[in-house]
């Protein structure tokens, strides 16, 4: 009762069963969808809170599979007290995705889609990487015995790229982007299937979303299930924000929240921000951006398959989109760091860098409830030139 039953498409509506791809009829994104009327009688949120923790405690909403699991999840919520006083911000907190296995969020969404993979029967999985989710990948493949392919662009910090080998991955580096990277693994691969490979890249399989939409859960129990008034998100390629959002949904589905939401904003690099120019130009969905050129690797993805549900969400919450310059975000990657004690990751820096640009346009009340998410380790782009 309340495992997901079958796969959506947010688009065309589309239903089928699981495991799939993309949505067969439009080529969509598919979301998994659980009988929440029927999980609302059983599961009570009180019951989540007692069991160990990590974030395959969420059972009831995830797959039904064995876990394959590091120990990923239930991150620290760090109320940013100097931080949030030397803006003006009377609660600031910090999500502080770092001390995840692999030092990053992507440890949630792998987790949970090699998990499914594997449950089905999987030999090769194989992904696009900018970063951090290429080592993810690989070490989850590792850890089920599976082999791993990941095809990562040049400019793709070294560590990340030595991370993924030293788990086992079979690692190709390509010129170009992210983008160019997952066409260069499926010219290589060719057809994705069960038979053949698995797919694991961004939105191109329903499961990384589940995984990363803990991240939601954990917000609304670490604040008493009473949700902050606005989450600070950077986004590439989408896949937590998108979750989060869904998670929303399925707790006010069970009677855990009310209907009210955070403002959702999400922080994009001034050189690479195709969701920041939808959002300004009130487009609905956001043309893929030409050269994208971005310290933050993980910021670096010229486009996501699932634009329109980042849109809407955004749109939905009364929420913002903003793009920072690189300077910016080194900057504050350190002052997160120096006043903190966290090891931000440049796209942790970059959403310091979207608050602080908000705060510029008073656009954020300083009695907000404001949640930033650091989403990984900074001293991986130590040697990239990255925060210091």
């Amino acid at each position: 009762m309340g495992r997901p039953d079958r796969l959506e498409c947010p688009r065309c509506r589309w239903s089928g069963p699981l495991p799939a791809g993309l949505c067969p009829p439009c080529g969509g994104p598919l979301l998994a969808r659980y009988r929440l009327d029927d999980l609302r009688a059983v599961l009570q949120r009180d019951a989540v809170r007692r069991r160990p923790r990590g974030l395959w405690r969420w059972a009831e909403l995830l797959p039904d599979v064995p876990p394959v699991t590091l120990g990923e999840g239930d991150t620290p919520l760090v109320p940013a007290t100097r931080l949030g006083a030397a803006l003006g911000l009377r609660r600031l907190f910090i999500k502080d995705e770092a001390v995840n296995p692999t030092g990053s969020f992507k440890a949630r969404g792998m987790s949970v889609a090699v998990s499914v993979a594997a449950a089905h029967g999987a030999r090769i999985l194989a992904a696009p990487s900018a970063g951090n989710a290429g080592g993810a990948l690989a070490a989850y493949g590792a850890r089920a015995g599976l082999e791993i392919r990941v095809m990562m662009p040049e400019g793709t910090p070294r560590a990340c790229v030595e991370e993924a080998r030293r788990y086992g991955a079979r690692v190709r580096l390509v010129p170009g982007s992210i983008a160019d990277a997952g066409r260069a693994l499926r010219e290589e691969l060719g057809p994705a299937g069960p038979r053949r490979w698995y797919d694991i890249a961004t939105f191109r399989e329903p499961f990384r979303v589940e995984g990363k939409k803990t991240m939601g859960f954990e917000i609304a129990e670490q604040m008493d299930f009473d949700l902050p008034e606005a989450i600070v998100y950077p986004t590439g390629g989408g896949t937590g924000l998108v979750g989060m959002w869904k998670a929303f949904e399925e707790m006010e589905a069970l009677g855990w929240i009310g209907r009210r939401r955070p403002r959702m904003i999400a922080v994009q690099a001034a050189g690479c921000a195709p969701i920041v120019r939808a959002f300004e130009n009130g487009a609905t969905r956001a043309d893929p951006w030409s050269d994208p050129r971005t310290i933050a690797s993980g910021l670096r993805v010229p486009g996501s398959l699932a634009d329109d549900l980042i849109l809407d969400a955004l749109r939905a919450s009364g929420g913002a989109a903003v793009a920072v310059e690189d300077e910016a975000i080194v900057e504050a990657a350190g002052r997160l760091a120096s006043q903190e004690g966290i090891d931000a990751c440049p796209e942790g820096g970059a959403a310091l860098a979207g608050l602080v640009r908000l705060l510029d346009r008073r656009a954020v009340d300083p009695d907000d409830r404001i949640v930033l998410f650091n989403t990984g380790a900074g001293l991986k782009y130590q040697s990239e030139g990255g925060p210091r």
